[in-house]
């Protein structure tokens, strides 16, 4: 195995594999990341049982072969190399990387270890790239950590008509966004459900937002993205998130509308003085105006802002300020609707504008974009 490859090329390829592997593993080869060169081409893979990462990129191919090395030490050492052409070779058991003067040899791990790089499944839809890393980064604020309930640490994805929608809970909190897609040869009729790991679908989309459009494959327990040069493979989660209808049944709510950008430089200015787990509170008034304050006996804080506010003279809420943050910050519209059914119930928000690919429902259509929080009880 021999080739000559860029070294922004290498790097880029090797770092974005690289993010699969785990960070610890009891199985050694699972840190490794196999290397394919043949017909001018470099391709990398990464595979920790859970998610496949493989990417393709040009290279000067002299002799073609496959390797496997520990990734994140070739990661380590692309990162150093000087710019320019990189000489890469595996001469008996030792990889050695060469470029600009400096060389590096590594040891390899055995091929016969490493486990079976998953198929493929074919595409079933396509989306644009760009919109719909967007869409689950502004849903997968609303996941959750704890590994012990896996389902609610998912993002659950629906294609169903001309609609993909994603959703993501926490069982505190609740996103969802609306986007277009396109069906692909193998797509049927019925609707279908899939739900992802939030943090390995982040990753998968921010690689993939500037290839144009986003190719998704679902074969059983697996959905495939493809895009560019770039492909993953990642396994499901059982289970389903609960629906969320019901709870975004808001009827007889009070609703304020406030502008997004300097509500959320509010909320962070007066959270300053707010102990762990203190609210923020909202005070809405029919006189155009919402007062925001938090802190406790001499440490306070307070800011007015222009509010509307209709279905009442008055409404009072209050927000983990974390978690209100998480979901202004997910919104791209310059207002928000906020519909309130009063302290310690739901409050479902809406952006008001333009949306990526809508208006955020502000003309009478269906939202594309809303996230439910629920207020805390106690007012301060």
């Amino acid at each position: 195995m021999q080739f000559r490859i860029d070294r922004g090329d290498l790097t880029e390829a090797v770092g974005w594999a690289a993010r699969v592997l785990p960070a610890r593993t009891t199985v050694p080869v699972l840190g490794g990341l196999l290397l394919e060169a043949a017909d001018g081409r470099l391709n990398v893979s990464g595979f920790d049982l859970e998610t496949a990462a493989c990417v393709e990129t040009e290279a000067e191919t002299t002799v073609g072969g496959q390797v496997i090395v520990l990734g994140r030490r070739l990661l380590d050492i692309c990162r150093v190399l000087p710019a320019g052409p990189v000489s890469c070779a595996l001469e008996g058991s030792r990889f050695t990387v060469e470029a600009g003067g400096t060389r590096f040899g590594l040891s390899t791990l055995p091929r016969e270890e490493y486990p079976t790089l998953p198929t493929a499944p074919q595409p079933y839809a396509s989306v644009d790239a760009a919109a719909f890393a967007t869409a689950v980064a502004q849903v997968a604020v609303a996941a959750g950590r704890d590994d012990t309930l896996p389902a609610l640490t998912g993002v659950q994805l629906t294609l169903d008509g001309g609609t993909m929608t994603l959703a993501a809970s926490d069982r505190y909190r609740y996103a969802v966004r609306r986007l277009e897609w396109k069906p692909e040869a193998a797509a049927g009729d019925d609707p279908v459900e899939a739900l992802l790991p939030a943090r390995r679908l982040l990753d998968v989309t921010r690689s993939l937002s500037r290839s144009g459009r986003v190719h998704i494959g679902l074969d059983g327990g697996l959905i495939g993205f493809a895009g560019g040069d770039i492909r993953a493979t990642v396994r499901l989660l059982e289970g389903r998130l609960p629906r969320y209808g019901s709870l975004f049944d808001m009827a007889g709510a009070t609703v304020a509308e406030v502008a997004c950008e300097e509500l959320v430089e509010a909320v962070r200015r007066v959270a300053v003085v707010a102990e762990a787990n203190s609210p923020v509170r909202l005070d809405f008034s029919a006189d155009g105006s919402v007062l925001l304050g938090a802190g406790y006996g001499d440490d306070v804080a307070a800011q007015r802002l222009p509010a509307t506010l209709s279905g009442a003279e008055e409404a009072s809420v209050a927000f983990n300020p974390a978690y209100l943050l998480d979901a202004l910050g997910s919104f791209e519209t310059p207002r928000v609707r906020m519909e309130l059914l009063g302290v310690g119930q739901r409050a479902l928000l809406t952006g008001l504008g333009s949306e990526a690919d809508g208006d955020g429902g502000g003309s009478g259509a269906r939202p594309v974009h809303q996230h439910l929080l629920m207020s805390v009880r106690q007012l301060g």
